[in-house]
């Protein structure tokens, strides 16, 4: 049984999400006016959800004349056949009276769907599906399907594609050259491909130099990468293949080389959970066999370890046995364009992430100079990613700089900026990177629409550095932060555990507004220039912070939404309205949980901490001007 979209509004699927608890509700064919949440079963009625469940529907239809097509050939079975010809007719019926519509902010119209990307979305399965039965139609059924949905489809969609760069911008267009290669359009194929802003343009200009989206979610870098190949499976041995283009290769490569220690990739920007995980059969399969190497038969090794190669794109497009390769493992990494340095210690497996990546538009998070701790292959300091954007936890919550393992001031948003890379160190006993955000420079822009979510005057002369070390258990992070207006500075972390620090603390009401006013069962510390909080980590030992500041703080210990939102996760904020701060934190990620900052000094241009553990101890030496590093081990 299928079913046509013949009015109503349509928003995205990431509309149809619980906004309590920040999950996927469940979707029901039989049901289009009540939809139910997975966690507590509350029916929510009305818009957007009925939106978004037509919106689910005509994606359905639409596969369903791809999967059914494959069916046909393979099969011969001509009900198959009948079924696609009765989708792609009824379709073609009605689709030039649809009207136009939409209003979702930042994305172009639709008539099917209430987006743009989403009208590209359904006629690129439409127009698969037309192309693997156009040989079994009447002169006459293909001409309708050709000139009242296909083309009706290529039209609107060139009307409607925005000048910028973006993931949307790329299904667009590979749909409208999907479309051109199916009915040998060549007007539709240099619109899709050489127009500023088409295929080529995407890739010469949204991909950093070693092959990041733009962007910087690891998801929507796969999610554009989805789209291109799309077009290139058909156009492969075409002369409109991209292949030509190296950042296309670039960018199937190198997100490969972020995976964590976890397994997954980290949830950098707008991640959804879940969406973290390798699960990219359909681009590696087909990459793997156009482009034979060590790094993509890991990656489908890694895909395969708790799945059966059973999948569509394996037999269409894979090769006939893969070879035996190594899973993908957890490396380091430093790039100077992407912005994503990785320290991985093998020994204890321990990883730290720290992002100092260039403003990504409409799809980033305002967390420069965020921090990703991994221990023994757990995250104790998270990304928490995002999730769907109809859901009031997206902008409410996730998206915001309170809510990263970085700083916010007065509780708003950082501005856009572009970190400044000071210096990179990788040696055999210390690995140290330095970084600095001056939001008293102008901000950078990006060529993509963006959504204005952040406070300039909250970030007025504010410059944050941060310095990681990493010695190994010991990751030591060092801030300094002028602040020349005495506004309210955050230092955030959030912890993937339990507090056991609040008992030396008194409670508190909840001062914290913005994002974090949902905060519970807060405490405060007495102004301090030292403190150690300890938090309990489900199967491992407990997790150590030894704080140090050049001034006193105070610390905010209370409990937030985890990701998703059906659990809670510990917050600890240090929190200070001074001119210029300096700060230190020891993270212990040390299996017995014993390291101790033995002593840190702090001259203006000089910073020399001492670590001990147990009877051993180390010292490392930072010129913050030369940037000299020096590491002894102590007698």
């Amino acid at each position: 049984m299928y079913w046509f979209l013949l009015m109503g509004e349509q928003l995205g699927n990431l509309y149809y999400f619980c906004p309590e608890h920040g999950v996927r509700l469940q979707w029901n064919r039989h049901s289009p006016h009540e939809h139910r949440c997975p966690v507590d079963g509350k029916v929510l009625t009305g818009e957007p959800y009925d939106g978004a469940w037509w919106r689910w529907l005509n994606g359905l239809n639409a596969k369903a004349c791809y999967n059914l097509g494959l069916l046909w050939n393979i099969t011969g079975k001509v009900e198959y056949l009948d079924k696609v010809k009765d989708i792609l007719s009824q379709y073609a019926r009605y689709y030039p009276d649809y009207q136009v519509h939409g209003g979702i902010p930042y994305n172009g119209p639709g008539k099917a769907n209430a987006q743009t990307l989403c009208e590209a979305n359904c006629h690129l399965d439409l127009a698969l599906g037309y192309d693997l039965i156009k040989a079994s139609l009447s002169h006459e059924e293909r001409a309708t399907i050709e000139s009242r949905l296909l083309r009706e489809g290529a039209d609107f969609l060139i009307e409607h594609r925005s000048p910028q760069l973006h993931n949307h911008e790329m299904k667009i267009n590979a749909t409208i050259g999907v479309i051109g290669l199916i009915l040998g359009e060549a007007s539709y194929l240099d619109f899709a491909l050489n127009t500023d802003y088409g295929i080529h343009y995407q890739l010469n200009h949204g991909s950093s130099e070693e092959g990041m989206w733009f962007e910087g979610s690891i998801h929507y870098h796969y999610y554009a990468l989805q789209a291109l190949l799309s077009f290139e499976k058909l156009a492969r041995n075409t002369a409109y293949s991209v292949s030509s283009n190296p950042n296309f290769v670039k960018m199937l490569k190198f997100p490969l080389n972020l995976v964590l220690n976890t397994g997954d990739f980290p949830r950098l920007n707008d991640c959804i959970a879940g969406q973290e995980r390798l699960t990219h059969s359909q681009l590696f399969e087909f990459a793997y066999s156009q482009y034979p190497c060590e790094l993509f038969a890991s990656a489908l090794a890694s895909i395969y370890q708790n799945t059966a190669r059973d999948n569509i794109d394996a037999l269409l497009y894979g090769v006939e046995s893969l070879p035996i390769a190594a899973p993908l493992s957890c490396q380091s990494i430093h790039t100077t364009h992407a912005g994503i340095t990785i320290h991985y210690d093998k020994k204890h497996n321990n990883a730290m992430l720290f992002k100092h990546s260039p403003y990504g538009g409409e799809h980033d998070h305002y967390d420069r100079l965020g921090v990703i701790l991994v221990r023994n292959g757990k995250e104790i300091l998270p990304d928490l990613g995002t999730t769907g954007y109809g859901a009031e936890l997206h902008y409410g919550y996730y998206k915001n700089s309170a809510t990263h393992n970085t700083l916010a001031v007065n509780q708003q948003n950082q501005p856009p900026t572009n970190p400044r890379l000071h210096h990179y160190h990788n040696g055999r006993q210390v690995t140290l990177i330095d970084a600095v955000v001056d939001w008293n420079e102008q901000a950078p822009k990006v060529d993509s629409h963006t959504i204005v979510q952040w406070d300039d005057l909250a970030y007025q002369g504010i410059i944050f550095r941060r310095i990681m070390i990493c010695l190994g258990s010991a990751y030591i992070e060092l801030n300094q932060i002028a602040n020349p207006f005495r506004q309210q500075l955050d230092l955030t972390y959030h912890i993937r555990g339990q507090h056991l620090s609040l008992e030396s603390m008194d409670p508190c009401d909840n001062p914290q507004g913005g994002p974090l006013s949902r905060m519970h069962t807060t405490h405060i510390s007495s102004p301090c220039r030292t403190a150690t909080l300890s938090y309990s980590i489900d199967s491992q030992t407990p997790f150590n912070q030894h704080f140090w500041f050049d001034s006193e703080c105070q610390l905010l210990l209370g409990y937030a939404p985890d990701n998703p939102a059906t659990h809670d996760l510990a917050y600890s904020i240090a929190k200070s309205t001074q001119t210029q701060l300096k700060t230190a934190v020891l993270h212990d990620l040390s299996p017995r949980g014993n390291l101790q900052l033995a002593s840190l000094e702090w001259a203006e241009n000089r910073v020399c901490i001492t670590v001990t553990e147990g009877p051993q101890r180390q010292q490392v030496n930072y010129c913050l001007e030369t940037k000299a590093v020096t590491h002894k081990i102590l007698v």
